[in-house]
């Protein structure tokens, strides 16, 4: 399962946003630290489900009336202060968890009510600008001491005839989600020495800095945009990083006033209906939250999540049936099960993506769109519909 980590400094909302997407019992506090230990939970990205394309909705639990929701995992740590990658605060605690993370959510509080610290100040007083590269910083130096620490395996092993930097390096680096593939990629982009005992600090750092935002990609989501001055998102979105506003606690009111059958909503949703009895307070507030999500099209927490898994992973959706007809599976259900996969994965590594010994026994696939068979090498394209052929049952 594709796993999200929501990073910041402490007390920007991502204990709120994690409440929000999962619908989780966490806590909640205007205090740093509000979170020490990890919380896991699962959440989902959004697509369209191809049941759009026929006369009735697949009627699946996961999606509502064409709205598919794939699960994804959602990670909310502890805040990040100066110096986390050195340890301060519980910087490491941090750094440790984001390791088998595929993707990064950066949350900002962009009202600028917090300082570096997290501490709450007057809104308008802290420029969140300064937040926007602050996690790619601590990650990236926090990689390069992991180099630095281990680089002596690396000259030892570079003494053996069968050397292979690639390999070395790729070795010393998994931990952190790092394939040999990435290595390669990495020191194909970067200039350095053969032989590694001439490798610099600067050699060592440049390669941590490529390696993390190949492995950790990063968005940045300016939370709190419901009361931020509007000059503090423009300037977030100037930064040139991609930038999603949103407002986590309207996200979590929307939620909460839908499982209570006040409003009807779908996470992503650019609009509510009031279907309930509301206070006027109520009512005010839902207002409040209406005029953010006109202006910003939601409330940003849903577009967030779809954007870190569609497009910083660049991820496809792909429905595994067997039946290419009818597209269900044994039992008769429509559209059972949704799988996200990388961008260019054929058949078979959707077979795989069901399980091993599917992989193990494919023999074809069918597109259950057109009908017809698809060969091995078929790249996979958003919400197709594929029976895959197997000698494993």
């Amino acid at each position: 399962m594709i796993s999200i980590a929501l990073a910041g400094k402490p007390n920007a909302g991502k204990s709120t946003f994690y409440k929000a997407a999962t619908m989780a019992d966490v806590d909640v506090a205007n205090y740093p630290f509000t979170t020490i230990d990890a919380n896991r939970g699962v959440s989902h990205v959004r697509t369209d489900c191809p049941c759009l394309e026929r006369d009735e909705r697949c009627g699946d639990e996961n999606c509502h009336d064409g709205k598919r929701y794939v699960p994804i995992e959602l990670l909310d740590v502890a805040g990040l202060v100066p110096g986390a990658h050195e340890g301060r605060g519980l910087g490491n605690q941090f750094l440790d968890e984001l390791t088998n993370a595929d993707a990064i959510v950066n949350v900002v509080d962009a009202s600028g009510g917090t300082n570096e610290e997290g501490e709450p100040v007057e809104i308008g007083t802290y420029d969140p600008v300064e937040e926007v590269d602050f996690i790619e910083e601590q990650l990236d130096q926090w990689l390069a001491s992991i180099v630095d620490r281990n680089w002596e395996s690396v000259e030892r092993k570079s003494r053996s005839p069968d050397f292979d930097v690639d390999e070395a390096l790729a070795d010393m680096l998994t931990g952190f989600g790092a394939s040999e593939a990435d290595v390669a990629a990495s020191l194909r982009e970067l200039d350095y020495p053969e032989d590694p005992i001439q490798w610099t600090d600067d050699h060592r750092e440049a390669l941590a800095r490529d390696v993390r935002s190949r492995t950790k990609p990063i968005i940045l989501v300016a939370n709190k945009a419901d009361v931020a001055p509007p000059e503090n998102v423009e300037c977030l979105k100037e930064t040139g990083k991609p930038v999603i506003p949103a407002t986590a606690e309207g996200e979590l009111a929307l939620r909460q006033a839908e499982e209570g059958g006040v409003v009807e909503y779908d996470p992503g949703d650019e609009d509510f209906e009031i279907v309930g009895d509301l206070s006027d307070e109520q009512a005010a507030g839902l207002d409040q939250i209406r005029e953010v999500m006109q202006e910003w099209g939601g409330t940003g927490v849903q577009e967030a999540l779809n954007a870190a898994v569609y497009d910083l992973l660049d991820q496809i959706t792909a429905y595994p049936v067997q039946n290419e007809t009818k597209w269900t599976d044994a039992k008769g259900n429509v559209l059972p099960d949704a799988f996200l996969l990388p961008r260019g994965s054929t058949p078979t590594d959707l077979a795989y993506a069901v399980h091993s010994d599917i992989g193990d026994g494919y023999l074809h696939a069918v597109n259950g769109k057109t009908n017809r068979e698809i060969s091995d090498d078929y790249e996979l394209a958003e919400g197709d519909v594929v029976k895959i052929v197997s000698t494993a049952k």
